[in-house]
């Protein structure tokens, strides 16, 4: 006797038509968990035809509007929809050009597993986000497949973004259910990048030390040294001691400032005028008397 499962089983494809509704018309609370993703809702009926097709797992379905000939990819959420009728995401309904209460074709399909994609934001604002990629990455986890084409909506911090799936790989629709895939971005659309002004020529050739404020006040070490020996020093062409001018006095603002200079101010005395100048004035260096530490009494 032969058995039962001599021949492989061979699943047969699953192709209805269906009723397309928003997520927004299923009755009771709102789906949001529907709307941010990439799955559908489906009657139980489906379910149950599935099963006896013996489909391959996980569920894949491939939505055609034969209107408009536009084709997207999806997985399956639940079996609780009305019979006849089906509830898709509002981006994949603006994708599709579907009216609410259109007809839908959906076909079972089987799908290579992902290894790359590229996706485009629809709006400069993306870039706001700290990490793209983890957000993304985060908002993939309620999607199934991508389709090249496909323009899909993420939420994030009550705001809606629209990215753009430009390429997949190995195939133009592929499955991103427990797979390692890469993940890039193109520029988002509008985004400019910002211009660089090259620096003048004339800018470079300034000599910084043309910058520098000129010295007025005190200068510190600006005096003349004397010898030990008591004679004059020769004169090697050095620079003439600098005329003391008035110094900078707190709470005047200073009218001839320059932006972009530093002045370090410091406490000084000013200058003794030559008319207090008294017999102390003629100070001599080393011009005293020594004194001796024996006392001259003693020899």
């Amino acid at each position: 006797m032969f058995g039962f499962h001599l021949f492989p089983v061979i699943p047969r494809p699953f192709n209805i038509q269906f009723k397309c509704y928003s997520v927004s018309m299923i009755p009771g609370n709102v789906r949001e968990d529907v709307e941010s993703g990439g799955k559908i809702i489906m009657p139980p009926s489906a379910l149950d035809q599935l099963t006896r097709l013996n489909i391959v797992y996980p569920m894949l379905f491939k939505l055609t509007n034969k209107k408009t000939n536009r084709i997207t990819h999806c997985g399956v959420l639940e079996f609780v929809a009305e019979e006849g009728l089906v509830y898709i995401p509002y981006w994949m309904m603006q994708y599709l050009l579907l009216e609410e209460g259109d007809n839908l074709q959906v076909e079972s399909v089987s799908l290579p597993v992902a290894t790359f994609s590229r996706f485009q934001p629809q709006s400069p604002d993306f870039l706001d986000i700290t990490n793209p990629k983890a957000v993304l990455e985060n908002a993939l986890r309620s999607f199934a497949c991508l389709t090249a084409g496909d323009v899909i909506a993420i939420k994030y911090n009550s705001r809606v973004y629209e990215l753009c799936v430009l390429e997949t790989k190995p195939g133009n629709a592929v499955s991103i259910i427990e797979c390692d895939m890469n993940v890039d971005f193109a520029p988002p659309v509008g985004y400019q990048e910002p211009e660089r002004t090259p620096r003048k020529l004339e800018d470079m050739s300034v000599d910084p030390s043309e910058l520098m404020p000129e010295p007025t006040g005190f200068r510190a070490f600006h005096g003349e040294g004397n010898r030990l020996d008591g004679k004059k020093k020769k004169d090697n062409g050095s620079l003439d001691p600098m005329t003391p001018k008035v110094p900078y006095q707190r709470g005047i603002p200073d009218y001839n400032y320059k932006v972009g200079t530093l002045h370090f101010l410091r406490n000084s005395r000013p200058p003794p005028s030559k008319e207090k100048q008294g017999p102390q004035d003629d100070f001599q260096a080393f011009s005293g008397e020594g004194q001796s530490l024996r006392s001259k009494g003693r020899k």
